[in-house]
C-alpha cells in the first residue's frame, strides 16, 4: 500500500485580536544512541519543570518548522522535522493579564546535532531520557501518551 505525502504549507497570520483559544507547535526531540531511543526535554524558564520545546506560530513557517526553530531556541537541537503531527494535548498558560487555554500540536525532530551554545543556554536545562522516562517527567496527560508511544518507525519516509 503506498503512502500518502501531506505537504504543509507556511501560515500566513494576520494583524488583529487573539482567539480564546490559542495554538502552539511543540518538537518531540528524538535521537538513537545505542540502539535506543531518547527524548530530549527541556526545563521550563519560570517553574523548571520538564517540558518539550514549543512556541507560537512563525510566519511564512510551517507548524514543523515552527516547532524545529523552538528546539534550536530552547534546547540547541537541530535535525530533520517531520510534517506529521504525532497529537496534540492542552495547557493553561498563565499570561500577564490573566490565563489562556493552548492546544499544543506536536511534531517529531530527528536530532542530527546537540550545539554547545544556543539562545536559551542560561535559561533552561537540557536532558536527554528513554521515552519511558521522559513520559514520567511531563505534566500534561495528553504529552505523557504522546511521548510514550512515540516510535521513529512509524513516521512517513
Amino acid at each position: 500500500m503506498a503512502k500518502a505525502t501531506v505537504r504543509q504549507l507556511p501560515l500566513k497570520l494576520r494583524a488583529g485580536r487573539k482567539t480564546d483559544v490559542r495554538a502552539q507547535f511543540a518538537a518531540l526531540c528524538w535521537r538513537m544512541k545505542n540502539g535506543e531511543l531518547q527524548i530530549c526535554l527541556v526545563t521550563s524558564r519560570t517553574r523548571k519543570r520538564w517540558i518539550i520545546p514549543k512556541g507560537w506560530p512563525m510566519h511564512k513557517q510551517t507548524p514543523a518548522l515552527a516547532a524545529a526553530t523552538e528546539a534550536y531556541e530552547e534546547a540547541g537541537v537541530s535535525g530533520t522535522a517531520s510534517d506529521m503531527c504525532l497529537g496534540a494535548y492542552s495547557y493553561v498558560k498563565p499570561l500577564k493579564t490573566g490565563e489562556a487555554p493552548v492546544l499544543t500540536m506536536v511534531y517529531p525532530l530527528h536530532v542530527q546535532h546537540v550545539h554547545s551554545n544556543w539562545p536559551e543556554k542560561h535559561q533552561r536545562k537540557r536532558k536527554w531520557f528513554s521515552a519511558k522516562k521522559a513520559a514520567k517527567k511531563l505534566s500534561e496527560p495528553e504529552l505523557r501518551q504522546i511521548v510514550a508511544t512515540f516510535s521513529p518507525g512509524k513516521l512517513a519516509d
